[in-house]
């Protein structure tokens, strides 16, 4: 990392991943987008987060939206992977992308902060400023985005922008800074309702970030082969 700022008009584009990336399994997808960071620009600013918590959803099992059947609002669920799926959960922004096959996609559950060359602390700041805790005060920048919708609240992302849409690569992008996982785990997803498929090990974490996803799963009491599997 660097404290570096750059302006987002004082440098070049970083290098998207293309739809083809988000064609594939949503598991697999909900794997390999682990240590991908999302960027956003707003204004000047490209806000940023390395992707930590992913969770993967099929059409046929319970637990997802498109279970429900295919309305207006969830169109992006069946359209191409690499479509843009946004929904409000607990009165905040959740960000999801298609996967191969309709009805698939997957969930950004968490990330954390990132700062490099093109997001320096000035994208950081505003993060802060655009996220604070239910006090007005800044939130220790490790919890910034620990869950689904304070990531979107620190990035800006909003449903009326960006549902049912493919990716602006001049405003919104993920890009693959080559910081893939040494381990991930593997668990179930979270606030599945009881009866829809709770039980899936949908859930895929980056381990080295582990206490900052939106809930630790190597907290106490959780076994290594009942609870989760490490990959």
């Amino acid at each position: 990392m660097t404290n570096l700022t750059v302006r987002a008009s004082e440098t070049s584009l970083p290098t998207a991943l293309p739809d083809a990336f988000f064609d594939r399994d949503a598991q697999t997808l909900a794997r390999e987008l682990l240590g991908k960071v999302i960027r956003h620009r707003v204004g000047e600013l490209w806000l940023s987060a390395r992707i930590i918590e992913t969770e993967a959803y099929y059409f046929e099992e319970k637990g997802s939206h498109a279970s429900l059947g295919y309305t207006e609002k969830r169109k992006a669920l069946f359209l191409d992977g690499g479509h843009i799926y946004m929904y409000y959960a607990r009165g905040g922004d959740s960000l999801n992308f298609s996967a191969q096959g309709p009805g698939n996609a997957v969930l950004i559950k968490s990330g954390y902060p990132w700062v490099d060359e093109l997001s320096g602390p000035a994208s950081l700041a505003q993060m802060l400023l655009n996220n604070p805790d239910a006090q007005g005060r800044p939130r220790p920048s490790q919890k910034l985005c620990a869950g689904q919708t304070l990531l979107c609240k620190a990035l800006g992302l909003k449903v009326p922008t960006w549902d049912a849409k493919r990716f602006d690569h001049e405003v919104l992008l993920v890009e693959d800074i080559g910081a893939a996982p040494a381990h991930i785990i593997q668990t179930t997803r979270l606030g599945i309702p009881h009866g829809r498929d709770e039980h899936l090990m949908y859930r895929f974490v980056d381990a080295a970030y582990a206490a900052y996803c939106t809930r630790n799963p190597l907290r106490r009491g959780q076994l290594e082969g009942r609870d989760y599997f490490l990959l």
